[in-house]
Parts: structure tokens; sequence; C-alpha cells
């Protein structure tokens, strides 16, 4: 079998295994964003799975965002890594929707998935207004309290989100966690921390209804987390193994 034959079986068991997730928690197939985590495949790899039908990615590392960008113009991207302020300009430049179709229209900038405080949104606020855009972000959360994890704690959310209005070119859509490392190879057990993050979006939206989004699940959990009303899975080694 090509190379190409088995990717798109990959992603035909993947879009089935989402398709099973929403049946069972009663959702619609079209409420789950899948983001193809691409940071181990080479652009053409990218650019094969977009003519899958796969149309949004995932990229950890700045350097590396750009390189895709360049190679795969017409490709939307998401950054899903950790981000350091001094690269924040490189990645709002990086995210610009991409055109369309021949009338020019214009797609969805890509998420920042991994604002873990409030002088990095901040900078990501400054960085946008330098080049007029409004850039959309996540909070990440560190549910489980892992020393490790990147993210905020649960009760810092509501301040990060508060400091958001009053900023001009960044627009806080939701939140993103990841399980802690032990529940690999065990999903359910990374169950209560997807449902806490679910929990606290909720809480948020009573007094902002714009913070929906829910960027939690991979590879090994994200059945779970799309029971739990994750709307974005980011999915790696299950498409490009």
């Amino acid at each position: 079998m090509s190379a190409h034959c088995k990717l798109a079986q990959r992603l035909t068991t993947v879009h089935e295994r989402i398709a099973a997730a929403c049946e069972r928690a009663g959702r619609a197939v079209s409420e789950v964003t899948l983001v193809a985590v691409s940071k181990t495949v080479e652009p053409e790899v990218v650019l094969e799975a977009a003519a899958l039908d796969v149309a949004t990615f995932g990229e950890n590392r700045a350097q590396e965002l750009v390189r895709k960008r360049v190679a795969c113009p017409e490709v939307d991207f998401h950054f899903i890594g950790s981000l350091q302020r001094n690269k924040v300009r490189v990645v709002v430049d990086a995210l610009a929707p991409h055109t369309d179709d021949g009338a020019g229209a214009i797609g969805s900038r890509g998420l920042i998935h991994s604002v873990d405080s409030l002088r990095l949104l901040e900078a990501i606020n400054r960085c946008a207004a330098e080049v007029g855009v409004v850039q959309p972000v996540l909070v990440q959360v560190n549910v489980s309290g892992e020393e490790s994890k990147h993210g905020v704690e649960p009760h810092e959310v509501r301040v990060l989100v508060e400091a958001a209005t009053a900023m001009s070119s960044v627009a806080i859509k939701g939140l993103m966690t990841m399980a802690p490392f032990e529940t690999i190879g065990a999903p359910e057990e990374a169950r209560i921390h997807f449902t806490r993050l679910r929990e606290l979006r909720d809480e948020l939206q009573i007094h902002d209804p714009h913070v929906r989004e829910l960027s939690m699940g991979m590879t090994n959990d994200f059945e779970v987390a799309i029971e739990e009303g994750a709307t974005l899975v980011r999915i790696g080694s299950a498409i490009f193994a």
C-alpha cells in the first residue's frame, strides 16, 4: 500500500472514531474540528493531507510554523505549542488566513492555543495591534495541577478573560488543556480533567458567550474529550504515524 493510501486510510479511521464519539455524546460531527498535528511531518505530507480534506493543521514551534506556512500557503494553521514572548510576532504573522477562492474570500485567522500568562496575552495584543489584526487565542489551563504542565490555574482564568476585554487586538475564544501524562493508555482517567475544563468554560460563558471553544484531547484520549464537549481535538500520531 502506498504512503498516500495509508494516510487516507488513517484519516478515514480518525473521522470514523470522531463520528462515533459524537454519536455517543449526542453531538453533531460539525461541532468538532480536527486539528491535524503536523509537527513531525514534512510540508509535502501536509499538502497530501490537505488534499484529503483536512482543513486545519497544528504546529508547536514558531520557526517550523513559518516553514510550513511558506511551503503550504493555502493551508490553515493553528499554533498549539508553548509560546515565548519573543516569538509572538513571528507566530501572529504566520497565522494570517489564506485566500480561499478566486473571489478573494478570506478564511479565519488561526488560533493560538497556548496563552498561559497575562504577560503573553499582552505581548500578543501588542504584536497584533502593530499589524492591524485581532488575534484569536485560547487560554491554556493546568486543570490537573501537574508541576510539569504549562497553563494557568483554574482560578486564574477569569483574570485573563477580564483583562482581554480591555485589549483591542486579542480575543479569547475558549480554553485548552492537556491530560496528565499518566493517563496515556488509560483515556477514561482523563475524563475528569476534560469535565473540569468544560465546567470552567460553562462558568465563563455566563459572562462572556464568546468563550466557547474547548481544545482538549489528543491521539490517546480524543474520544473521551469529545464525549465531554471538546470542540477542537489535536491529533497527530493517529494520522501521521
